[in-house]
């Protein structure tokens, strides 16, 4: 009973506090606060037995063989010769995200877009919830300038971890698809794209990112 009384007391503050917050903050500052908290409040309040299961949740799942010359890491400042990512296929970038035309093209969903971590995180289990959540902003962004700029009807995004997850390079990347009606995606191959005709879609996406943010 008194651990529960404890719970409860420390639960209080913290609505107490956020509730004052909201009175005296703006919203960007209140925002901030609140997650704070929120995430605060969900720790002081969890059991002995779900504080386990969130430490079993950072067991790692690698299958990158020793030595692995990640290509996405070599995105922000080394090109390779080859038909490989180029800088000018970069369409958004900040601290945590780099977005960039895709290598690899879909017949009928040219200038697709590849979003990573700059950090070198291998797949789902191992990226940390900061940078996933800076990975489906830039995600969003990439849609409404695909919208925008490709005329297309929709849009998809695709993920992939370990092998058997069709994963088959081990650096974290998230895939968003320019979508027509009877595309037929997911019965089409993809092959390498030319360089320079990834930098016209990639100049698209740009310049709408840069008037829009």
């Amino acid at each position: 009973m008194i651990v529960k009384d404890r719970k409860k007391a420390a639960a209080a503050k913290v609505s107490c506090f956020l509730l004052f917050s909201l009175l005296i903050a703006d919203h960007s500052t209140t925002r901030a606060l609140f997650a704070t908290n929120r995430r605060y409040l969900r720790l002081i309040t969890m059991s002995k037995h779900e504080r386990s299961g969130m430490r079993k949740m950072t067991v790692s799942f690698s299958h990158q063989p020793e030595g692995y010359e990640c290509p996405f890491c070599r995105i922000w400042g080394i090109e390779r010769p080859d038909q490989g990512t180029k800088q000018r296929d970069i369409i958004y970038q900040n601290e945590m995200v780099t977005a960039f035309i895709a290598g690899k093209w879909w017949p009928n969903n040219k200038g697709h877009v590849l979003i990573v971590p700059n950090q070198h995180f291998e797949n789902i289990f191992e990226l940390p919830a900061d940078y996933a959540v800076e990975i489906h902003r830039a995600a969003q962004l990439t849609a409404f300038a695909m919208k925008s700029t490709y005329g297309c009807d929709g849009i998809s995004t695709r993920q992939h971890n370990e092998p058997a997850g069709n994963q088959d390079v081990w650096h974290y990347h998230l895939h968003v698809y320019p979508r027509y009606v009877n595309d037929q995606l997911y019965l089409s191959n993809g092959s390498p794209s030319d360089p320079d005709e990834r930098a016209l879609y990639a100049d698209k996406l740009r310049s709408w990112i840069k008037e829009n943010i």
